[in-house]
């Protein structure tokens, strides 16, 4: 399934990936040129043939109670940034607060906290 054009290379696709990591099944959104090695299925490094590294993990949010959805990832491609509401749980209380995130080449997402 692909979910628009990769914002870093002029001919890449996000396309969904399925991918087990520590022995949960997560979903990978990453560009159609890259592509990934891994020995332990834990540490993915790109490949000699890789011609970009972009991706964003769909739990890359999991810390702030957030698992990206593939509407949101489409939305996030298509405006660069978006607004998601994150869940902290400071003294025991849980607190939903809005941020924006935006794409990031390295990450694949980052929040911003102003």
């Amino acid at each position: 399934m692909v979910l628009g054009k990769c914002p870093f290379c002029d001919d890449g696709e996000i396309e969904v990936r399925d991918k087990e990591v520590r022995g949960k099944k997560v979903k990978l959104y990453a560009c159609t040129n890259a592509h990934w090695t891994s020995e332990d299925g834990e540490m993915y490094e790109l490949t000699a043939d890789a011609t970009c590294g972009f991706k964003i993990w769909q739990n890359s949010l999991a810390k702030y109670g957030k698992w990206l959805t593939y509407k949101e990832v489409r939305e996030l491609l298509d405006a660069e940034e978006l607004e998601v509401e994150l869940l902290s749980k400071k003294y025991g209380k849980k607190i939903y607060y809005k941020k924006t995130i935006v794409l990031n080449e390295e990450y694949g997402v980052s929040v911003i906290w102003d």
